[in-house]
């Protein structure tokens, strides 16, 4: 499965930023050895549901330190049997566009 997640702590910074607090659960999932990918909106990784499950959670609390209340929006691909998706399917989406020149 692949979950791309957001996670957002009140009470960050008071500009209203929160990459400090992301950072700390980006830094969970890298350190998680699952395969995943960080943009702008969303944390991407891919792996088992209990697997990746544990690690979001465990994102969630290391961003949320130090905030009584944090927002967590997750969408999640669960396809099983398929493996090495977080990279094929952007692979896939361009090859239709290179087709499409």
């Amino acid at each position: 499965m692949i979950v791309a997640f957001s996670v957002s702590p009140s009470g960050g910074d008071p500009d209203g930023g929160v990459s400090e607090a992301v950072s700390r659960a980006v830094r969970v999932v890298r350190e998680s050895g699952l395969p995943n990918s960080t943009n702008a909106m969303f944390t991407n990784i891919e792996g088992e549901w209990d697997e990746v499950m544990a690690v979001v959670k465990r994102a969630v609390e290391a961003a949320g330190a130090g905030s009584a209340r944090v927002g967590l929006v997750l969408k999640a691909d669960i396809r099983p049997g398929f493996e090495g998706q977080l990279e094929a399917k952007v692979e896939r989406v361009e090859a239709h566009l290179k087709a499409a020149e």
